[in-house]
């Protein structure tokens, strides 16, 4: 059985950081990327970030670069997202999500599509205060 557990969101001021985490079973972690995808009330659900281990690549959105760092522990199958000097534009329920991707096309292309992914796990409260 599939399962990405993702956790690590809270409450941080403006300018404050947090890790959230995605714990993955049930398949090969390095024959997928991993991706964080972001979802504000009344907007689309935006990915943001992803990860292939196989090739060792990385892909942020415009609006995070700089912020945020992708990094993979693959010994544990668990991918993290340090979020540093958050803005209330942040605030959203964060999701991880994997597709089967053994290239890492998506991360190499940035073609981080929420319709494309293939396992998503539960999502995590972050929220930015000013």
């Amino acid at each position: 059985e599939v399962q990405l557990q993702a956790s690590g969101g809270g409450l941080v001021q403006t300018g404050g950081s947090l890790r959230l985490s995605c714990a993955a079973s049930g398949f090969t972690f390095d024959e997928y990327v991993i991706g964080w995808f972001r979802q504000a009330p009344g907007k689309e659900r935006e990915g943001v970030s992803c990860i292939s281990s196989s090739v060792g690549s990385t892909y942020y959105a415009d609006s995070v670069k700089g912020r945020l760092t992708i990094f993979s522990d693959n010994a544990k199958n668990t991918v993290y997202l340090q979020m540093n000097d958050l803005k209330p534009e942040d605030t959203a329920v964060y999701y991880c999500a994997a597709v089967a991707d053994p290239l890492g096309t998506v991360v190499i292309t940035g073609d981080l599509n929420y319709y494309a992914m293939d396992y998503w796990g539960n999502g995590t409260q972050v929220t930015v205060s000013s």
